[in-house]
């Protein structure tokens, strides 16, 4: 819901738990008062305080008003050059060489419905779902105007924002900076959590106090990468799971971003969100607009659970355009681990088989199927069949999966090229590179210039027949190395700043061609696993491969961190085999099973090889995930316990929206001799019903296991799991 109260010029936004609010201040500067918990309402500008501080200058049109600074008050969309030395939200160089952009607030106007940002990612809604506040901003001196966009889902708390940003003057101006988010928060002590890691150990959770200064984190690799994610969260020193003031902050953008939280000399925090600018800088010749990737806020009050899963089921109702919606989507068995570039028809055709007698549902063939692709340093580009490998064709290959009652898919990496492939030597000009400079490679391979659109109509001309083949139902689009050497033969030296993001926005365009074209295929992302795990990708792959390390145990911080902002049906979930590819690690078939049905479950390993015990173990997986799949899939989602903290077991769950039914999945730790008893205190349950544990003769009231807990029988050696379903009488 939006309120405008044009007698004070504030203006409000309620979703079901919380409030936003900004207000016109004097001399047209518009100011942020307020976002927290829900308010009813009412002009919250008594919360700022006006006072004269040294070195904080004051507006011209303040005269000798000292007590009014842009340095001093929050403010929605914070501009540099004016008299605010903290972080802006915008930065540019005017065309007289200045770089001074002061806004002014200049219209606004609420309407039904959820805006949308052409030709990038963004939540969507129908006009009894949302609402839509348009704010208008203007630098008079320069002409350049800026559009804030609001878009309020009252029912699942969100509040996302988007910018435009127009050159409404007579002479061409350069973009710095425009970020998607800029928020400010009144004197409070807040905790920064951020999601980092590296390949093979992405999004694990870094908290610490805002300490005076810039903390944050960013990608600037193209790409938003292993090393950082960009979603963040501020909360109170002392909130955990069920308590406290949290803030979550998600950028829907899949290229080099940058987030930083600034606490500044007064104990005031402003968080900054959005294309990193160091490689960024955009010209906007007059007339011409940029747009801004969409961010997306949500304030709980009620701890960082309830942020996640006013995240989750957001991103599940109004992000994901799953071509599966509604559907269970089958159970797959991924040939990459099991056979690796050295396959042929009747080795896969094998797979298949012993794939499908254990109630496989999809597979898929992974790299190596094309051009001349024996190894990861040739092939890449040539999108066509290798009929040496496969004779007749992915047509016949489809046609003796099909025949065993299974979908098919394949994989791809159209972003990328080999040195050693014919579309190399044909196009070398078409891959990122300097003029006079030999490019980096990253897994002996160069990046394709997708910003440019010959180069897009190839790629789509390419892989069209493939996708074409009648039976294919599933394809993983996979990216395998960082940006390096950009430059662009399409653009001018004054505009190589746009590389980066034209490649994002030519991605984007791809991606969706490709669902317009084929609207049944589903299409998983993958950038060496969780390289690229973000919303703006989630848009058009509506699941994405969560990491390359598939050890179970290694996969519980993984999945762990990822969940904070990430619904479990979009993460990519493989048991595969052991001693685990990564690390070496052994751990039961049983364990690999129970923590990769916390996301979308498939296997990852030769099924020929197992043994009777294993296979019988495979077909239990594969019908119990079938059987709580809604649950898993669609549930509320709790974090019982933290993988990073020592305890004596690891333990998350899933309770369906009408509180009946739960699934509580536990992973021990290393065994240890004498251990103490312990037990598990599910949540989410309906305190005053009554719970069946598997299925067993007693009872338990939904308080009692809440707050008592429910004992765990004692466990002989390291990592066992198990599960608990309970379902009310």
């Amino acid at each position: 819901m939006i309120q405008l109260d044009w007698n004070n010029q504030v203006f409000t936004l309620h979703t079901r738990a919380s409030t936003y609010q900004m207000k016109v201040g004097d001399y047209g500067v518009l100011l942020h008062t307020y976002y927290g918990p829900r308010l009813r309402g009412g002009d919250l500008s008594y919360l700022l305080q006006y006072a004269d501080r040294g070195f904080s200058p004051n507006p011209a049109e303040a005269g000798h008003n000292r007590v009014f600074s842009l340095d001093t008050l929050p403010q929605e969309y914070a501009a540099s050059g004016a008299g605010d030395y903290r972080l802006p939200a915008i930065q540019a160089e005017l065309a007289d060489g200045s770089q001074i952009v002061d806004l002014r607030f200049a219209g606004a106007e609420a309407r039904r419905g959820k805006y949308a940002l052409p030709g990038l990612p963004a939540f969507f809604a129908g006009e009894a779902e949302a609402d839509t506040l348009s704010v208008r901003l203007e630098d008079a001196a320069s002409g350049l105007r800026v559009e804030l966009l609001y878009g309020v889902l009252e029912e699942y708390d969100l509040i996302t924002r988007a910018v435009r940003v127009v050159n409404g003057g007579s002479a061409p101006l350069r973009l710095g900076q425009a970020a998607s988010l800029c928020l400010d928060f009144l004197p409070a002590k807040l905790d920064l959590i951020t999601f980092d890691g590296r390949h093979a150990m992405e999004r694990c959770p870094a908290r610490a106090p805002l300490r005076p200064g810039v903390q944050g984190a960013g990608s600037v690799r193209g790409m938003s990468s292993h090393q950082h994610n960009p979603f963040v969260a501020l909360c109170e020193p002392g909130a955990d799971e069920d308590r406290g003031l949290c803030y979550g902050a998600l950028l829907l953008y899949s290229g080099s971003f940058q987030a930083e939280a600034e606490r500044d000399q007064f104990d005031n925090s402003r968080l900054v969100m959005g294309i990193h600018p160091r490689s960024f800088c955009w010209t906007l010749e007059p007339g011409e607009e940029f747009t801004a990737p969409e961010a997306a806020l949500v304030c709980s009050p009620d701890g960082l659970g309830a942020m996640s899963r006013r995240y989750h089921r957001a991103i599940r109702d109004h992000l994901l355009r799953d071509p599966w919606k509604g559907e269970r989507k089958p159970v797959l068995l991924n040939s990459w681990e099991a056979a690796y570039f050295n396959f042929n028809a009747g080795t896969l055709a094998e797979l298949a088989r012993s794939a499908a007698e254990l109630g496989v549902e999809l597979f898929v063939m992974d790299d190596g199927w094309f051009g001349s692709r024996d190894n990861d340093r040739q092939g890449l580009g040539d999108w066509w069949v290798n009929e040496e490998k496969l004779p007749g064709g992915l047509e016949r290959l489809t046609a003796q999966v099909q025949a065993l009652g299974m979908k098919f898919g394949i994989w791809v990496e159209p972003e990328m090229v080999s040195e050693d492939s014919a579309l190399y030597r044909a196009h070398s000009d078409w891959a990122l590179a300097a003029p006079n400079r030999a490019p980096a490679r990253g897994r002996s391979q160069l990046v394709l210039d997708i910003s440019r659109r010959e180069v897009r109509e190839h790629i789509l001309s390419a892989l069209r027949p493939v996708l074409s083949c009648p039976g294919l139902s599933y394809v993983k689009w996979d990216m395998n190395r960082g940006l390096t050497d950009v430059w662009s033969a399409a653009l001018s030296p004054q505009r190589q700043g746009e590389v980066c993001h034209r490649y994002v926005l030519g991605l984007y365009e791809l991606l969706e061609r490709v669902r317009q074209e084929f609207p049944h295929l589903l299409i998983e992302g993958c950038a060496g696993g969780g390289g690229r795990f973000d919303a703006g990708m989630l848009y058009y792959t509506p699941q994405i491969w969560c990491s390359d390390n598939t050890d179970a145990i290694d996969r519980l911080r993984i999945q762990y961190g990822t969940s904070f902002c990430y619904p479990v049906c979009a993460m990519g979930a493989h048991v595969s085999a052991v001693p685990n590819e990564q690390t070496g690690r052994s751990v039961s078939l049983e364990t690999r099973g129970v923590v990769a049905m916390s996301g979308t479950f498939g296997y990852e390993m030769d099924v020929g090889r197992c043994g009777p015990e294993e296979r019988e173990e495979i077909r239990r997986q594969i019908r119990l995930f079938q059987k709580y799949y809604d649950l898993i899939q669609t549930g509320d989602y709790y974090r019982l316990t933290s993988p990073f903290e020592e305890g004596p077991f690891t333990g998350w769950q899933q309770v369906s929206a009408d509180r009946r039914r739960a699934l509580v999945s536990l992973v021990t730790g290393p065994a240890r001799a004498n251990a103490p008893f312990a037990a598990v205190r599910p949540k989410g349950l309906d305190p005053d019903a009554m719970y069946r544990v598997n299925g067993g003769e007693a009872v338990y009231p939904g308080d009692a296991l809440m707050r008592a807990g429910y004992p765990l029988p004692p466990q002989m050696g390291d990592y066992r799991a198990f599960q608990l379903y309970l379902e009310a009488e």
